[in-house]
């Protein structure tokens, strides 16, 4: 299955964000090429407020040990983390099978 993870960072992190960021893109690499989509989310200012992935995952749970896991999550980074299923339905990539 795919899941989506969308992550609120918490106001007036930035500094956090920028501080633990080098671990959390090394604990993003651990987890390809199951991550098929990563990257901020971005306010007006153009500024992360936020992330979000998507990835295989054998479930939510799976998905959330992943997330527990994440640098950015230990850090206390994210105000809210959501976890969903997903499925990719357009422009899905060829090799990429839907769930």
């Amino acid at each position: 299955m795919h899941s989506v993870v969308i992550c609120r960072d918490q106001p007036n992190s930035r500094d956090l964000r920028a501080a633990t960021r080098p671990e959390h893109l090394a604990h993003a690499k651990q987890h390809t090429p199951r991550m098929l989509v990563a990257g901020a989310l971005l306010g007006a200012d153009g500024k992360p407020v936020g992330s979000l992935f998507i990835f295989k995952s054998t479930s939510l749970e799976e998905a959330r040990k992943i997330m527990d896991a994440d640098p950015y999550v230990r850090a206390g980074l994210f105000e809210s983390v959501t976890i969903e299923r997903w499925r990719w339905v357009v422009n899905r990539p060829d090799g990429v099978e839907e769930e």
